[in-house]
């Protein structure tokens, strides 16, 4: 089974960088529920080239019902960080049982 979607994304949050912290993240659901005890994988592609800065993509959560997801520009070096702020894209995904 396979699904596809787009959902748009912006930030107006800082990076983050806490590993499990996810009150920043936005929850995408699948039109149809994978069955079950899926193991579901999703891939995530942004469409839209909108900011200056690279949208680095974060997902967590990824269930029969959906994922959360948001924008976390790359954070490049200790001392040359992103500002978490970006302009809304439109980001497509796909999803597959494995």
């Amino acid at each position: 089974m396979i699904q596809t979607g787009v959902v748009e994304l912006g930030s107006d949050d800082p990076v983050e960088t806490a590993s499990g912290n996810t009150s920043t993240f936005t929850r995408v659901t699948f039109p149809t529920p994978f069955p079950a005890g899926s193991q579901v994988i999703v891939l995530p592609f942004a469409q839209t080239f909108n900011g200056s800065d690279p949208p680095g993509i974060r997902i967590a959560d990824v269930n029969e019902q959906g994922f959360l997801i948001r924008l976390n520009e790359v954070l490049v070096t200790g001392s040359v960080k992103s500002n978490g702020v970006h302009a809304v894209e439109t980001i497509g995904w796909l999803a597959s049982t494995v």
